[in-house]
């Protein structure tokens, strides 16, 4: 059976952050994690999908779709949090919630889409050239507080 995309939902948190500790298992457990989901969910613009195998939640994406004045008004999105479980990985599933979590990007109208990873793996930057992102197209910058 093919693992179901959707719109992640309320009992979907504990499966989403479990996959979130695979992506940074050095991270703190999130404070308040139930309401901030809560926000995620309500918000209009932010979109957590998964892939649900029965009530397994084997990956998930964050797809945050935002306003723009520029490009006639387009909005543009950016992805955060691509992962599958380590137990599914190679099995096509990035591919499979990858290209639905673009899909819903141009569906809600954005003109471009970005991600960045801060993989330094060449496996994981040819995935996502795999999907369709090009990496030549634009400079990364992050600051931190």
């Amino acid at each position: 059976m093919t693992p179901e995309f959707r719109p992640a939902g309320a009992a979907d948190l504990d499966g989403i952050l479990s996959l979130y500790r695979q992506l940074h298992p050095a991270d703190p457990p999130v404070q308040d994690a139930r309401d901030t989901f809560t926000t995620i969910l309500e918000r209009p613009g932010l979109q957590l999908f998964v892939l649900a195998d029965g009530p397994a939640i084997v990956a998930t994406t964050y797809l945050n779709v935002i306003p723009n004045l520029s490009r006639g008004g387009a909005p543009y999105a950016v992805i955060e949090n691509v992962v599958v479980d380590e137990a599914h990985r190679g099995t096509g599933l990035g591919k499979q919630i990858m290209a639905a979590t673009l899909q819903a990007a141009w569906d809600a109208g954005c003109y471009k889409v970005m991600l960045q990873t801060g993989s330094r793996r060449e496996s994981t930057h040819a995935f996502y050239r795999s999907c369709g992102l090009d990496p030549e197209e634009k400079t990364a910058y992050v600051a931190h507080p």
